[in-house]
């Protein structure tokens, strides 16, 4: 229960209570971008735009795709189906395999580094992945398009600060700072979104869940290094009934100019 007084809220929980629920939410284990422990839990963090939907679109006539940082494979698969000569990358011990035996059907590899030829794929898909922007430029072939959807530098930045840990990322990424990138390689940007939905909890476990399965969020995060201002944060939560932090999120797509 919450007791108020002249320092604020004071949590006052039966450890068991308040310990089951962190222990069960730092126990999930996830792939790929999988969080559908998430479900009915932790709300927003979607943009108004929809990836599949733009991604669909793109490879009504490719012939060749390549997919980054592809995760478990999951969305790759939603999108089927695939383009004839379809490959996947994923560097990530973890989610490899996963990709693997959920690509396998579909008749696409998974790589763990980047293809080393030219000119190769018509539309190069990176959803929450990384953004190479000289090899991109370098595997698409004329005419070819890239579209990618980042996580923003600011990602649920309120999180950390509510926690008192260090920002999620030292160095700015957002929507300028990747045009940049992009032009800089000889790409054509035709379309650029940015926002900041909002994202909110309604319990601490939902914040434990998250965080453990989002090591790049708060990297020397544990329950019991964080145990106090996680208690703190709960007290927050029990009180108002929720905590809203913003996520970032931006869309960029661009084009391999024709040769002249």
């Amino acid at each position: 229960m919450l007791d108020a007084g002249p320092g604020g809220y004071r949590l006052r929980v039966r450890s068991g209570r308040y310990d089951d629920l962190v222990g069960k939410a730092s126990g999930v284990h996830g792939t790929g971008w999988e969080f559908a422990w998430l479900d009915g839990r932790a709300v927003g963090s979607q943009p108004s735009w929809s990836y599949p939907v733009l991604a669909r679109a793109l490879l009504r006539r490719a012939i060749g795709l390549l997919d980054l940082d592809t995760g478990s494979g999951e969305l790759l698969a939603e999108l089927a189906p695939l383009p004839a000569h379809t490959v996947a990358v994923e560097s990530w011990a973890h989610n490899t395999p996963v990709a693997r035996d959920r690509l396998a059907p579909f008749g696409v590899p998974v790589l763990t580094e980047l293809p080393g030829g030219e000119e190769e794929f018509d539309v190069v898909l990176s959803r929450h992945g990384r953004l190479p922007a000289a090899d991109i430029a370098r595997l698409l072939r004329p005419g070819g398009r890239l579209l990618s959807q980042q996580v923003g530098s600011d990602d649920l930045a309120a999180l950390n600060v509510a926690l008192g840990a260090a920002p999620p990322h030292l160095q700015r990424w957002d929507a300028t700072v990747a045009v940049a990138a992009l032009q800089a390689a000889g790409l054509e940007v035709t379309d650029v979104r940015e926002e900041r939905p909002p994202v909110t909890f309604h319990a601490i476990e939902e914040v434990v869940g998250l965080l453990s399965v989002s090591p790049w969020q708060i990297r020397d995060f544990t329950p019991q290094r964080y145990d106090r201002e996680l208690r703190r944060l709960a007290a927050v939560i029990r009180a108002r009934g929720e905590f809203t932090v913003a996520a970032h999120r931006f869309l960029v797509e661009a084009t391999r100019p024709p040769k002249r």
